[in-house]
């Protein structure tokens, strides 16, 4: 299996998510965490999914230097698009009850890029997937944020908590896309890159 391809791999997932750390240990992945701060400011001409695959690659620049042959890295970057704009993560809490009211009774998308490199190449794939929240009252935005403290969440909200149980109701394309990583396009791009090295 996968595990055994990339076995003269060090794969590196540089990622603080605890969604994403679980993802690649769900797929039975041996890994190690690596993690730097940066910016994320992207150029405002970009729009969708060039938001997401400049954030993805632009992770994976401060890594660079100390990238060995056998290393492969991966990084990401989720954003929810909605009414043609890009919505990341709440400054506050009244930010989120105001994202999350403008999702409300309506659909947007969550868009996820994963950038993957080494000492020789780099390779950027994406996953759309398209959700509707039912119509929620300002009562139940409050009780989710004041409870679950979405603050970390691309849009305001995570699909696996609460919110999504009472609110969402239908969801094209992958949901485990919607938690902050496409696995069925990682582990497919893995077996790529693994077959190719």
């Amino acid at each position: 299996m996968l595990k055994q391809k990339l076995e003269n791999r060090n794969l590196i997932l540089a990622s603080g998510s605890p969604r994403r750390q679980k993802f690649f240990t769900d797929l039975d992945l041996d890994f190690e965490i690596r993690l730097k701060e940066i910016e994320e400011n992207y150029p405002i001409s970009l729009i969708h999914s060039e938001i997401t695959d400049y954030l993805a690659e632009l992770k994976s620049i401060p890594f660079l230097e100390e990238l060995k042959t056998e290393d492969l890295l991966v990084t990401s970057d989720t954003i929810v698009w909605h009414n043609n704009k890009a919505l990341g993560k709440p400054k506050n809490e009244q930010d989120a009850f105001n994202i999350i009211k403008s999702l409300s009774g309506d659909t947007h998308e969550v868009i996820t890029s994963v950038c993957f490199r080494s000492t020789t190449f780099k390779k950027i794939v994406n996953a759309i997937t398209k959700v509707t929240i039912t119509t929620l009252t300002d009562e139940e935005i409050w009780h989710y944020i004041k409870n679950y403290k979405p603050m970390d969440k691309a849009g305001a909200y995570g699909i696996q908590e609460w919110i999504g149980l009472v609110g969402v109701k239908k969801i094209e394309g992958s949901h485990f896309n919607v938690m902050g990583l496409p696995t069925h396009l990682v582990y497919k791009t893995l077996n790529t890159i693994a077959n190719d090295f």
